[in-house]
């Protein structure tokens, strides 16, 4: 994976994170075989990809004097055989993650970094389920990827050198800064932040200030830059709410449940931006 135009990404599962991971390879120059069991969601996500790369260049995010990788959308998994590195996308399920990442793994060459896309299911989890857990690493790309120059980079307890030269190469091929932090349950960026933002509904469901006010007071005082409620709606509720279970499960740590009011909105399909509709509605307050 010397040369970014030698790199053949395929990325699995065509979500929000999928799409906006399309967007990064595609947008610099990247060939990029997308997939998904789903005609419908293919077919979205090349909608998607093309706003995104338009976005992406007139935010300057993207550059403009490089040519867009292909891309191709499919439902067969067989035709990820010739990529150079896998990026799995699915949804923060290990049971799905891993199924996916075995099917995977038995397609590709020997070598080809294997790339689990993950808020904190830990890499080692994963590695049974892999013919070569060597080959085996984590990234948590934040949301929208496009945008967002810094990703994490979980080393798992098999992950070999090479991969992780493999992985730091590639993002740089797309221009990014790749931090290696060791695996453990919600890694660094979902370990601080998913529980925060659990927090602030905790403030909104107790009546102690609106959505509005939360977010204001996070933003003017403490400098977070969106405030963690509209970052909720970035990163999905039901994403949240998945990522906040996880966190429970593998620490014990009952902060980390999910508030009730977070998963009242999920079970009403209040998801958040994907939906039109979560703690804020077309910048109007819920609540």
């Amino acid at each position: 994976m010397g040369e970014p135009d030698r790199d053949r990404l395929a990325v699995v599962g065509a979500g929000v994170m999928g799409t906006g991971i399309a967007v990064l390879a595609v947008g610099h120059g990247i060939p990029v075989v997308l997939v998904d069991v789903l005609d419908d969601r293919l077919a979205e996500a090349r909608r998607e990809i093309q706003l995104g790369l338009r976005h992406g260049r007139l935010m300057g995010a993207l550059p403009t004097d490089v040519a867009a990788g292909t891309l191709t959308t499919t439902t067969d998994l067989d035709d990820i055989a010739e990529a150079t590195a896998v990026v799995e996308a699915v949804t923060e399920d290990a049971a799905v993650k891993t199924k996916v990442l075995g099917e995977a793994s038995a397609l590709v060459a020997p070598a080809t970094p294997l790339i689990s896309n993950t808020s904190g299911i830990p890499i080692g989890e994963l590695a049974d389920a892999v013919r070569r857990p060597e080959e085996l690493v984590g990234t948590h790309f934040m949301n929208p990827a496009y945008l967002i120059t810094m990703v994490e980079v979980v080393r798992g307890p098999a992950t070999g050198v090479a991969t992780m030269l493999g992985v730091q190469t590639l993002l740089g091929h797309m221009g990014r800064r790749g931090m290696v932090v060791r695996d453990a349950p919600g890694f660094v960026t979902s370990r601080l932040l998913h529980p925060m933002i659990n927090d602030a509904v905790r403030v909104v469901a107790d009546g102690v200030a609106d959505v509005e006010t939360v977010d204001e007071l996070m933003r003017g005082c403490l400098g977070h830059p969106t405030g963690p409620l509209r970052t909720a709606d970035l990163i999905g509720l039901d994403n949240l709410a998945d990522a906040l279970r996880l966190l429970a499960e593998r620490t014990g740590n009952e902060r980390h449940r999910p508030a009730q009011l977070l998963l009242d909105k999920v079970a009403a399909g209040d998801l958040g931006r994907k939906s039109g509709r979560g703690f804020y509605d077309y910048g109007k307050v819920l609540l």
